[in-house]
């Protein structure tokens, strides 16, 4: 059977799988839309969140973002605190608040229909740039493994979202994201017991990547220090220079992603308060069996990339192009695998080419004439399998987890922008006096327009899309996640100090953004040039959405002790939420 075909039984048998979900769960009331009927049991929804938190940016890159070293840990480490701080410090006290969405949280919390409405632009600018990953990634894992273009990759994963997420809401998509975590655990953990059995011949990948690897005999980490040496690259285990910035872009990704409100909605699924806690310890569970094991792929891959070109070590020869694996010429048709014959000697010279003047002489020595070979590090985990020949299966499987991992993200995106145009804008705003039905008509309306918007911007990314999803991040971090905690935990900030407070982090923000990266991301618009000479304090503008929850945190204390204390209802709202008198009242939405 070949290889196309296993792909397509595997992808089409989930498919299948997503399809009688959406239609057993399909949604028949408001409720049902946003909070899955609220009866959703905790390690039902802790698997669900899992999915919904690993989205193909955790399944495809984070292993390519994790393969340059412990440079990027970064990543690894502030979506994994993110996590943590969402669900001790705020999903329990916003379950038990016993609302639908973040802006419904925010906008009866500080009585503001302004600070609702910050919230819900907020949200939207997120959600929507976080979106066009998913649809993004998807289309490559489509075109990869189903043999169609980008394109049609798009448009076929916007018609699956399409058909669980409009007519299912948040009871179709709860259930579809329980299978769609199972099929991309199994898809992620497979090809690294495999490879680190190939490798380390230990099947626990996280204990292999610290044990030994059995061809040299060295460990696998001091292994893969030395060949990546050889090539000029950094050490994988090298230290990074700015302490600082590494702190503040893993506390900017924490904060970012604990204030990503697709997932803090997801806790609003189950019956109770106990529930929304012990689903958050589930999740956390299920989470840590993909983060544990990232890093273990990440090193691996990076193994098995470089001794595919340099099959004798890096001090020989390497491959002739020629000579190529199957897999190499797979992913060249994706055009994310690129060979330049510099030196037209027919050989692959994959290298540093940026090392400097001390790698000059080995380049003169072997004839070379720059770095030969691009490979896009997303790949990596999607060619996994193919690398360490592994059954065409274990491909049939990978294939299944990608599309999974952008399909489970993406609809939980979409229904928390669905969910903030229909209830907080329409329903709230607008028009309180709507009916049931023509809310969820309102509600399904809104998802589809933003199914289509989001496959448009999949088809067409901005040239700043790295940009913008900084500025998802940064929007969360500045503007979203403090303004949740000071809600729950201060009974003192009032509205005027929670909207000065949003939009001075939100301001700071892009402002210090635009300032490097361009003014609305408009090319050769930025004021100063995007250089740690120019930064202020070192800090990144990746690393500014901490920087920028500190002002939100700041001016709101501020402006709320010049002025007059919360009325007294909203002080006792405060103190139901966070002590057990209250909790009757999150029984029920």
């Amino acid at each position: 059977m070949s290889q196309f075909a296993i792909n397509l039984i595997f992808v089409g048998a989930s498919f299948a799988l997503y399809f009688g979900i959406a239609i057993w769960a399909r949604a028949g009331s408001t409720k049902e839309f946003y909070v899955a009927g609220g009866g959703v049991h905790p390690v039902a929804n802790g698997m669900a969140t899992a999915a919904d938190w690993m989205s193909a940016a955790s399944f495809i890159s984070m292993a390519g973002l994790l393969s340059a070293g412990y440079v990027n840990s970064s990543f690894l480490m502030g979506w994994t605190g993110g996590y943590v701080l969402l669900a001790m410090l705020l999903a329990p006290y916003l379950r038990k608040f016993g609302k639908f969405t973040v802006p419904d949280f925010i906008g009866d919390r500080f009585y503001s229909r302004g600070a609702r409405l910050v919230a819900v632009i907020c949200l939207i600018v997120a959600s929507v740039t976080y979106v066009i990953g998913q649809m993004t990634g998807a289309g490559v894992a489509f075109s990869r493994f189903l043999e169609v273009s980008s394109t049609a990759g798009i448009w076929i994963a916007a018609a699956v979202v399409f058909f669980y997420a409009v007519f299912g809401g948040m009871k179709g998509i709860t259930y579809t994201q329980v299978a769609q975590y199972v099929v991309l655990i199994i898809a992620y953990t497979i090809p690294a017991v495999f490879i680190s059995l190939q490798l380390t011949g230990n099947p626990i990948p996280m204990f292999g990547m610290f044990g030994d690897h059995t061809e040299s005999g060295l460990p696998l980490l001091t292994k893969l220090d030395e060949v990546v040496r050889e090539l000029g690259f950094r050490d994988y285990t090298a230290d990074v220079d700015n302490k600082l910035n590494m702190v503040l872009f893993t506390l900017s990704l924490m904060i970012g992603t604990a204030g990503l409100p697709h997932v803090i909605i997801r806790f609003f699924t189950v019956p109770k308060v106990a529930d929304a806690r012990w689903s958050a310890g589930w999740a956390l569970i299920f989470i840590a069996l993909l983060y544990l094991t990232a890093p273990a792929v990440a090193s691996m891959a990076r193994l098995n990339l470089i001794t595919t070109v340099y099959p004798n070590g890096p001090t020989e020869e390497s491959i002739q192009y020629a000579e190529r694996p199957d897999w190499v010429k797979t992913w060249e048709e994706t055009g994310l695998i690129k060979f330049e014959d510099k030196n037209s000697d027919g050989r692959i010279q994959f290298y540093n080419a940026k090392a400097g003047d001390d790698f000059a002489p080995v380049e003169q020595a072997r004839g070379w004439n720059g770095n030969e070979l691009t490979v896009n590090n997303d790949i990596l985990v999607l060619a996994n399998p193919e690398i360490a020949q592994l059954p065409g299966w274990v491909i049939g499987l990978i294939a299944a987890g990608g599309i999974a991992a952008a399909l489970s993200t993406a609809a939980g995106l979409l229904l928390a922008i669905s969910s903030a145009v229909s209830h907080d804008l329409i329903k709230t705003m607008i028009n309180p006096n709507i009916t049931d039905k023509g809310e969820l008509m309102a509600a399904r309306i809104s998802m589809a327009v933003a199914i289509l918007l989001a496959t448009y911007l999949g088809l067409n990314p901005p040239g700043f899309a790295a940009q913008t999803v900084a500025l998802a991040f940064g929007i969360a971090a500045a503007s979203i996640f403090p303004a949740l905690m000071m809600g729950i935990f201060s009974k003192r900030v009032n509205n005027k100090g929670a909207v000065a407070g949003m939009l001075a982090g939100l301001l700071s923000t892009l402002v210090y953004i635009f300032t490097f990266l361009g003014w609305f991301f408009i090319p050769e618009t930025n004021t100063l040039a995007n250089t740690p000479d120019n930064w202020i304090l070192g800090i990144s503008p990746l690393s500014f959405g901490a920087v920028g929850a500190m002002i939100n945190f700041v001016v709101a204390f501020a402006v709320s002790h010049m002025t007059e204390e919360p009325p007294v209802e909203i002080q006792e709202l405060v103190e139901s939420v966070r002590y057990p008198k209250g909790a009757g009242a999150a029984v029920d939405h």
